[in-house]
């Protein structure tokens, strides 16, 4: 058998990885001082409710190397082999705890994907490792396919405000306090797996042009993979977002996904974002 094992960032709810049958190792999120596991003692609605009430911007904490280690001597009892497939390196430590507790194991059949990516970027990559699964591909194709696959996985984001990214200190006071009298909508994406703003502009209207130029410019999206459209906080004008993305790239039927804690803490509620694989 073949154990696939991801962490909560993957923002794949807990009754969906068991219908995929996979593993979720959850990350921590801290607001005002309290601890919460993510989607297991915090849903991502009432992160929100909470976000938008925290004067402080909400901090997270990767699983512990045990965390992983616990669900590795499970497999290695069973003789299973184990494909790992983390948030990006470049925004949190998880896939240093995931390897630790590789070596702590001593055990080889243990194979540690870094993603660089996240939330719905992360979900597809995993979608991607079951379906190869399925199809009985063998533990080292599944691995030698996702190290590949992973460079062609894309999100973009269009945020709604730019006051988390002032209180995450991505944004100096002034420079977030005249971006939202312009009504200044950032976009964000991930590159090399780092979490950066790539561009902004004046209205969502606007933003989501800036957003279909980018992707032309990526390279076009591969229509016989899958799409997966995602939201913060709310899905209010969601509908209008992927029309204009599908009448542009002509897709159907995406998937759709609730952005979780990590991410959400820097874009805050109102965001709206499309993961797709480029040709």
């Amino acid at each position: 058998m073949i154990k696939i094992i991801t962490d909560s960032t993957s923002d794949i709810d807990i009754e969906y990885a068991k219908t995929l049958k996979i593993e979720i190792v959850p990350l921590k999120v801290i607001i005002d001082g309290k601890d919460y596991k993510d989607r297991i003692d915090l849903q991502p609605s009432n992160f929100y409710e909470l976000l938008e009430k925290s004067s402080v911007l909400p901090t997270t904490s990767q699983p512990s190397p045990q965390d992983f280690l616990d669900l590795y001597e499970d497999a290695k009892n069973q003789g299973d082999s184990i494909i790992v497939i983390t948030l990006s390196s470049q925004v949190s430590g998880t896939y240093q705890s995931a390897c630790i507790a590789k070596d702590l194991a001593d055990y080889n059949n243990i194979y540690v994907i870094d993603s660089f990516n996240a939330t719905q970027g992360l979900r597809l990559i995993v979608e991607k490792a079951v379906k190869l699964r399925n199809e009985g591909k063998s533990v080292q194709e599944i691995v030698n396919i996702i190290e590949e696959y992973k460079h062609r996985v894309h999100i973009l984001a269009v945020v709604d405000t730019l006051e988390y990214f002032y209180k995450g200190g991505r944004l100096s006071k002034t420079s977030a306090t005249m971006g939202t009298l312009l009504k200044f909508k950032p976009i964000v994406g991930l590159e090399d797996g780092k979490l950066v703003l790539i561009s902004k502009a004046r209205g969502t209207q606007k933003a989501i042009s800036k957003i279909i130029d980018i992707i032309h410019e990526i390279g076009d999206i591969d229509l016989n993979e899958p799409i997966c459209i995602g939201y913060t906080g709310n899905d209010d004008g969601l509908d209008k977002f992927e029309d204009i993305l599908k009448n542009e790239f002509h897709f159907s039927n995406p998937s759709h996904g609730f952005v979780g804690p990590v991410i959400g803490t820097h874009a805050g509620p109102g965001a709206r974002l499309i993961a797709y694989i480029s040709q």
